[in-house]
């Protein structure tokens, strides 16, 4: 789940050499060796896959100014970074002014091309959520913004943009968390509303004795407490949409009320003497069965048809799965840039944890897991241990320690189960539990023997660190190893000993 960079250069050499270096900072690579293949890839299948372009200024085919140009018009927001070996400033002015987003020197290290790489990711990644927030701001949200690749969610932009083109009463069902908001947000800013009010009403939020007044208005003085005129929900719509949401949790009496204003256009404020005409396009959302409970008499039948003229049903994302890596990334991303974290990806032990959870609370709480995964994480790549509770849920048994890098020997005791003939993978974490398996308090000394097991996978064997990281004694730490039956290599042992004596003689 890595970003893709795309490395143009006609030079082999120089393709390797920056191939190897941006690999090494986490990040997928493609290359090119010349312009002319590089558009071809950009505009093809696989191009919204690529988030950054590394680009060689001169190349016999196609040069990268050239590039820049036929680039702009189409990948207006595609980062690019310039990389060349003439570094006159009349170069570097030229480069900017045909587009690039940052201008490199060759020969540029590999640390000086991986901070410009992720700069310009981050500040990608904010201009498009800033775009994104100010369409949301100003009722012109498209599909265009949502995230979404797989076939089921596909199907349902498709049933909300020919809904957009009309002002038909639309009925979105789903499960909590799975985006019925954003959906109808999508339709409002494809239709000829867009830029007009988008106003909603959560039906299972109005407290009871003032349904009415927040959705029709009221008068002043219509009351005791109504010292103002006040506008209803339906007003403030006027021209635009009113979204109900969880409008199966809606009063018996009021659904009278509102099947009234939706079949005569015009609302009645408390204490008004006449109505109010109003231009309302109606959008409603469930997470019920709303023909389950026409059936048990807790809806009316006649505002359900009312309202259920154009159904969407959102699917929850244990049942689009293939929209989970795209949703990981835009979260990681987002929130990278938030919080200003080096995160950049997640690695694919991580991203088949999450692809393989039910996620109950679907899309909201896949954006809050990343979310804490993010602010807690201290790497470049997300991995098993930034989920532990997600781990937990999934039953994963592991050491709480990040995924090893290729050639890195794990410590001996690392390699050990934390239940006896169990082996643990070294790409996972282990969620410490509680309870057994029957549900039962686990005993003090089983838990005291699993957290200095954790302990000594965390800090790789060196038994000083994990020692003073505990709060113990290393002659502490040794006698609790050998009173619960955990031996420690003899090279780690020897290590540590050897650190121990390093740091007597500096003592001295």
């Amino acid at each position: 789940m890595a970003q893709t960079i795309l490395v143009v250069d006609d030079d082999p050499v120089q393709r390797r050499l920056l191939e190897a270096a941006i690999s090494r900072s986490g990040m997928h690579v493609v290359t090119a060796p010349g312009g002319r293949p590089a558009l071809d890839m950009i505009s093809g299948p696989r191009g919204e896959q690529i988030a950054l372009v590394l680009l060689d200024l001169v190349m016999p085919d196609v040069g990268g100014l050239e590039v820049l140009h036929k680039l702009r018009p189409a990948n207006p927001d595609l980062p690019v970074i310039v990389l060349t070996a003439k570094g006159g400033i009349d170069s570097a002015v030229e480069a900017m002014r045909a587009g690039a987003n940052d201008f490199l020197v060759k020969p540029a290290s590999p640390e000086r091309i991986a901070i410009s790489i992720r700069n310009q990711l981050k500040i990608g990644t904010l201009s498009g959520e800033v775009t994104r927030l100010k369409k949301k701001t100003d009722n012109r949200l498209t599909f265009d913004e949502l995230v979404a690749q797989s076939s089921e969610m596909r199907q349902v932009f498709r049933l909300g943009q020919r809904a957009a083109q009309s002002s038909i009463p639309i009925l979105i069902e789903g499960e909590s968390g799975a985006g019925k908001e954003l959906i109808a947000r999508a339709i409002q800013g494809s239709s000829e509303r867009a830029g007009r009010p988008f106003v909603t009403v959560n039906c299972g939020a109005i407290p009871e004795n003032l349904i009415e007044s927040i959705l029709f208005g009221h008068e002043k003085g219509s009351f005791t407490g109504a010292t103002d005129k006040h506008l209803g929900k339906f007003q403030e719509a006027d021209g635009g949409t009113l979204f109900l949401d969880e409008i199966g949790e809606l009063r018996l009496d009021m659904q009278v009320k509102l099947l009234r204003a939706l079949q005569e256009g015009e609302v009645d404020p408390v204490g008004s003497k006449r109505p109010v005409k109003v231009d309302v396009r109606i959008m409603s959302a469930t997470n019920r069965d709303l023909s389950a409970l026409v059936q048990s008499g807790q809806f009316r039948e006649d505002l359900y048809y009312r309202l259920n003229v154009f159904p969407i049903v959102v699917p929850s994302l244990r049942d689009r799965r293939d929209d989970i890596p795209a949703l990981a990334r835009h979260f990681v991303a987002r929130f990278a840039a938030e919080e200003n974290k080096p995160v950049h990806g997640i690695t694919p032990q991580a991203a088949e944890l999450l692809e393989n959870f039910s996620w109950p609370g679907n899309v909201r709480q896949l954006e809050n897991t990343v979310f804490r995964a993010v602010v807690l994480c201290d790497g470049e790549l997300l991995d098993i241990c930034d989920f532990p509770q997600i781990a937990a849920a999934m039953g994963v048994e592991a050491k709480l320690q990040r995924s090893a890098t290729p050639g890195h020997a794990l410590p001996a005791m690392a390699r050990t189960a934390p239940y006896a003939g169990t082996p643990v993978s070294h790409t996972s974490v282990y969620a410490l539990s509680g309870t057994n398996a029957a549900g039962h308090m686990r005993k003090l000394e089983d838990i005291e023997s699993e957290v200095i097991r954790m302990a000594i996978a965390r800090y790789d064997g060196h038994m000083s660190e994990v020692a003073r990281r505990l709060g113990i004694g290393r002659s502490t730490l040794y006698r609790k190893l050998k009173e619960l039956g955990l031996e420690v290599g003899e090279n780690e042992a020897a290590v540590d000993e050897r650190a121990a004596e390093r740091q007597r003689h500096a003592a001295g």
